[in-house]
């Protein structure tokens, strides 16, 4: 809206303001003037014209024929002006106000020439005029609608408005479906879709239920496997570090376990002997010291399990004791080791060193052979299963995790005897029938039943998880095979495998010391053919043989190999004892390469056998 000047609020018989608009004014008097009898119409379109805009309250009480002299025009424009509520209007340092135009809702003055009507014209060329001061250019192309910058305007609206109506009819057309033609169709299509989503959510389900199978063996396996993965790297490869020949190995645990029977075995021999009574704290503190270890009474049970009938265990009380938090009135665990007939000196029974060994053999044969059940139950699950007797068997199958084998039971040990305590509803309510309430009596009957029925949800949970064992499946690798030819092949292993697990140490020895030859007969012959002789003591032999081999080795060792290789190639290799020396002589004429196949030959019978 375009604001008021302040040449409003003079008198209409101030001289005019100089510019342009004067000058207009001037023209159009002048025009006037010449043209001498005007209309009536054009008259009062000439005087509005000319008229200085005013707000059309203003405009509506000066045209009326009470306001016709200037002294009234004064009064009527300080009534308006008393009677119009000003507009709050945020401050502003410019002195300028701005041109207010009446609104709808607002009421209109009381004043006797606020009653005439306004035309609706007038408001809209009042605006005219005002965008005519404010800018010409743009009065100019309303006032000329037919000058050609205004028709290219109104060309340009056209166009601009055409394009929004064909773009919101391409999106109405984008919004709409179509309409189905038949409705049988589509009730054959819905019925489709929901059967599809009914099969794709059996499947789902299907999926969820492999894949909690799935996670459950996973954390039967991980707990398998669990004191395995996190046992450190001296109890996962003890065996390495004995110097003994590989065998029939103990877990790492049990030989713990078995160090523990001979530290307890000792100690209470020690006792017995010096007819001591033997309490299981003496015990404790002196496995204590001895192995740096704990040890509890789960670990005695344990020996127990594996020994039944080392020892006789007993709850006695009167035993004097020297420690503050024991009374003497309390009952204690005491051992007593079991003497057989012959181990008595001077009539009195007694623990000797040699019973002390027998008694610890005996315990590590009875490990083995829980390890061995172990092993058995193994062997039988593989595929093809084996079956090897357990005399026979002198090492573990390869793929057997003897660490994986689970800890030993432990058995009962006597408990004190204790006095009767009521520990559940169940046993108040037995026990005080008739010396309670009845109200008292059903709240335990209530307690008792709870108490039954979670017992038995617990319990069935662990009954569903036990793990059924998994048909053995081919891989995809060995798809395509024949099962005749896989057949063959683990049998073929299975023998193999077998073999081994059934090879004394002698046997062993010896194939270790035929996989050596091979290189041992290449070193022997050019030994032979940079001496150019056809015989050499054996001291030049075996001091070649040593400069020449890649391992250390001892005269003695290159010996034994050299026997051997004669026994195995007499004709190519034979010794010959004369006087006090011995002499080597070597067959140059054959082959190496057939002497290497000979020996890889008689490496298969051996390793057949």
């Amino acid at each position: 809206m375009a604001q008021m000047r302040v040449t409003d609020f003079f008198a209409q018989t101030k001289r005019p303001a100089q510019g342009p608009e004067a000058g207009k004014r001037r023209k159009l008097e002048a025009a006037v003037e010449r043209t001498g009898t005007v209309t009536r119409s054009k008259k009062a379109r000439v005087e509005e014209l000319l008229r200085p805009p005013r707000t059309p309250e203003k405009v509506a009480q000066l045209d009326t024929p009470e306001c016709a002299n200037p002294s009234s025009k004064k009064r009527l424009r300080k009534e308006a002006e008393q009677e119009l509520p000003r507009p709050v209007l945020p401050e502003r340092k410019s002195a300028r106000k701005r041109l207010r135009l009446p609104l709808e809702d607002e009421p209109q003055s009381s004043s006797p020439c606020s009653k005439v009507e306004t035309p609706p014209s007038l408001g809209k060329k009042i605006k005219e005029l005002v965008n005519v001061r404010l800018s010409p250019k743009a009065a100019g192309l309303k006032s000329n609608p037919d000058t050609p910058e205004a028709k290219a305007q109104n060309k340009d609206n056209l166009v601009e408005l055409k394009s929004r109506l064909q773009r919101i009819q391409e999106l109405t057309q984008k919004v709409k479906l179509p309409a189905p033609s038949d409705s049988k169709v589509t009730i054959t299509d819905l019925k489709a879709r929901l059967k599809r989503a009914q099969e794709l959510e059996s499947k789902i389900r299907e999926r969820k239920t492999e894949e909690k199978a799935e996670t459950i063996n996973l954390d039967l396996t991980e707990e398998s496997t669990k004191d395995s993965e996190k046992a450190p790297a001296y109890q996962r490869f003890h065996n390495l570090a004995q110097d003994v020949p590989p065998g029939l190995s103990l877990p790492y645990k049990y030989k713990v376990l078995a160090e523990m029977f001979r530290s307890m075995d000792t100690i209470v021999g020690m006792l017995f002997n010096r007819s001591e009574t033997i309490t299981f704290s003496k015990v404790k503190q002196g496995v204590q010291d001895m192995m740096r270890k704990q040890f509890e009474e789960r670990n005695v049970g344990q020996i127990k399990t594996v020994y039944p009938t080392a020892y006789k265990f007993r709850q006695e009380k009167n035993i004097p004791t020297f420690k503050d938090g024991m009374k003497k009135s309390d009952y204690q665990l005491t051992v007593e080791p079991v003497i057989q007939e012959g181990d008595k000196i001077d009539g009195h029974p007694q623990l000797t060193v040699s019973r002390l060994l027998k008694r610890r053999h005996f315990f590590n044969r009875n490990l083995t052979t829980i390890v061995k059940q172990h092993h058995r139950a193994f062997l039988a699950s593989l595929n093809p299963p084996m079956l090897v007797p357990d005399d026979k068997l002198t090492r573990w199958h390869p793929r057997f995790n003897v660490d994986e084998v689970p800890d030993i039971e432990a058995a009962e040990l006597p408990l004190p005897p204790q006095v009767e305590k009521l520990s559940t509803a169940q046993d108040i309510l037995c026990k005080a029938r008739g010396m309670m309430t009845p109200k008292m009596e059903k709240a335990l009957a209530n307690l008792a039943l709870r108490t039954a029925e979670s017992s038995a949800t617990e319990t069935k949970p662990s009954l569903a998880a036990e793990p059924k064992p998994a048909p053995s499946a081919t891989s995809t690798a060995l798809k395509g095979v024949s099962q005749s030819l896989l057949e063959r092949i683990r049998a073929k292993e299975a023998q193999k495998l077998q073999a081994v697990m059934t090879r004394r140490p002698e046997q062993e020895e010896r194939l270790l010391m035929m996989s050596r030859l091979a290189e041992l007969a290449r070193i022997l012959r050019n030994v032979f053919v940079a001496e150019k002789k056809p015989a050499l003591t054996v001291e030049v032999v075996c001091n070649r043989v040593i400069a020449s081999y890649r391992s250390s080795m001892t005269i003695g060792d290159i010996e034994k190999h050299l026997v051997l290789l004669s026994e195995l190639l007499p004709d190519w290799l034979s010794i010959h004892p004369i006087r006090t020396d011995t002499y080597y002589k070597l067959n140059k004429s054959v082959d190496l390469n057939l002497i290497l196949e000979r020996l890889a030959k008689s490496i298969r019978e051996e390793e057949s056998k």
